[in-house]
């Protein structure tokens, strides 16, 4: 059957949560992709127009304050907010709401299945910056953040509450340049993929550097842990999958070795904790803007190919064009995968099944980038958009 449409006050509540992300909260113009109206992220987190920014600055560029932490900063440490660009350019020319989006594209707008519910909102502005990474202990229960704030890993409490934040921007051992992407091993690591300098790195909860691997990688990009401790990451422009073995708690590589090679632009990737498949996703090339898709890839614990669809194939199932960026697998070895065309968080069903088509969460999110599960089946969504990580569970 056809997916629920929100009634007019239900939309009318969508528009107005959207304010805050799609318009410009000193100026109250909606964001655009270029001039004046192009979103630009201070370094407290807090998100601008280019405009108010100049503005703000006065005509000779000076320091600016924000006008809603007052953290002081100069006009040159603001960059371009990507998520809010590439939510625009979901949006398309025509501009218009979230939800209006997605009903010119045929996506879900309703709200999330009975049975599971938002139990937990943790970041936000200001606290991280531009995520790119979650992932869970399932021994502890606590999360590791990857962003691009001052401290680039965070690692939050099953309870939400911040723990510990490390890994600066710079040269030294235990700093990172651009966190792509984390995971935590079963012996308690946090492991993450540096694309400032090509390399994994691996740390302790605390922030103590334990091994950095910095040879043989093009652009190692997404990361999962094995229950065996094992990393199976990919490296985008290698086109390649690697399984990486090593002695974290003594910080000694043992192996690591190109286990697929021939995909094209892989970037996310997820390891069964009970069959031990694999499943990856490539980014296709495509020929002119906006023209892009994905395809989903799995694999047997023994690199067996069991089966894939692209964009394209889905497309035959659902109605809408679906760009997955990041993937999981559920405690029944079910692929989950996130869809930022639609704003949604989607099961494709068991490698045997695949695909099949169920929307788990089609409401609230903006920017889907990340996916995880925690030992209690907890879903962990990791939304760019807003800056945040939305924690789902059964009700």
């Amino acid at each position: 059957p056809p997916p629920p449409r929100l009634t007019a006050a239900g939309m009318a509540a969508e528009d107005e949560a959207e304010l805050s992300l799609l318009e410009c909260r000193v100026c109250f113009e909606r964001y655009g992709p270029g001039g004046q109206r192009r979103p630009r992220n201070l370094p407290c987190g807090h998100v601008l127009c280019r405009g108010c920014v100049g503005a703000l600055g006065g005509p000779e560029h000076r320091r600016l304050e924000c006008p809603f932490c007052r953290r002081v900063c100069g006009s040159a440490e603001t960059s371009d907010c990507l998520p809010l660009l590439q939510l625009l350019e979901v949006l398309g020319p025509a501009g218009g709401s979230v939800c209006s989006a997605l009903r010119r594209r045929g996506g879900a707008a309703g709200p999330a299945p009975a049975g599971l519910g938002l139990r937990l909102c943790l970041g936000g502005w200001g606290s991280l910056i531009n995520p790119t990474g979650v992932a869970a202990c399932r021994r502890s229960g606590r999360l590791a953040v990857a962003h691009d704030g001052k401290k680039r890993i965070h690692i939050f409490g099953p309870n939400g509450a911040c723990l510990q934040r490390f890994g600066e921007r710079g040269d030294a051992g235990n700093d990172i340049k651009y966190p792509l992407d984390v995971t935590v091993t079963s012996d308690g690591h946090v492991v993450v993929t540096d694309g400032g300098d090509r390399s994994v790195k691996a740390f302790d909860f605390e922030g103590k550097g334990v091994l950095a691997v910095r040879e043989g990688f093009c652009l190692p990009w997404g990361l999962d842990a094995t229950p065996e401790g094992e990393v199976i990451l990919t490296d985008a422009e290698a086109g390649a999958l690697y399984r990486l073995t090593a002695d974290f708690k003594r910080g000694k590589l043992k192996k690591c070795q190109m286990i697929w090679s021939q995909l094209i632009s892989p970037r996310g990737v997820a390891v069964s904790q009970t069959s031990g498949a694999i499943v990856v996703i490539e980014h296709l090339k495509a020929q002119g803007p906006n023209n892009g898709s994905t395809r989903v890839k799995i694999f047997s614990a023994e690199m067996d190919i069991v089966g894939q669809t692209d964009s394209f194939g889905l497309n035959l199932v659902f109605p809408s064009k679906i760009y997955t960026t990041a993937v999981a697998f559920d405690k029944e070895g079910r692929v989950i995968v996130t869809d930022v065309c639609s704003q949604a968080v989607i099961c494709l069903g068991k490698p045997e099944e695949f695909p099949i088509f169920n929307p788990l969460i089609s409401h609230g999110l903006s920017y889907p980038v990340g996916l995880t599960y925690m030992a209690n089946n907890s879903l962990v969504v990791l939304d760019s958009g807003d800056h945040s990580i939305k924690i789902y569970s059964s009700t």
